[in-house]
């Protein structure tokens, strides 16, 4: 039976594991990204942890459901659709599979999320 796993104060926390620079950058600074990943089925369909990014702008093209809860930090999400997603700390958000747009990371952003 897997484990149940959690994480004591996350804005605290500064072992977070360097998961490299954003995929599809567009321009300099270019984001780079590191977490904790909590839990990830076997099968991989489904993770939850704790993502950290540094300020710069990627293309994002969300391949699952993901749902999050930003801790710290702003950034702009801006949809190819024209709708554009301002993000503050305390701002849960949900992006569904197949939406695209642009990120904007102003200062370094931590959230929670669940990808499935």
């Amino acid at each position: 039976m897997p484990e149940a796993k959690s994480l004591e104060n996350p804005l605290a926390i500064r072992a977070l594991t360097d998961w490299g620079p954003v995929a599809v950058p567009l321009g300099e600074p270019v984001s780079r990204t590191a977490g904790v990943l909590l839990f990830r089925n076997p099968d991989q369909s489904s993770e939850m942890g704790l993502w950290e990014c540094t300020p710069g702008s990627w293309r994002c093209e969300v391949e699952r459901d993901e749902f999050c809860y930003f801790l710290a930090g702003r950034c702009t999400y801006s949809a190819d659709s024209g709708e554009v997603i301002k993000i503050a700390p305390g701002t849960a958000a949900a992006f569904p599979a197949g939406w695209t747009g642009r990120c904007t990371v102003h200062e370094t952003v931590r959230k929670v999320y669940m990808v499935r």
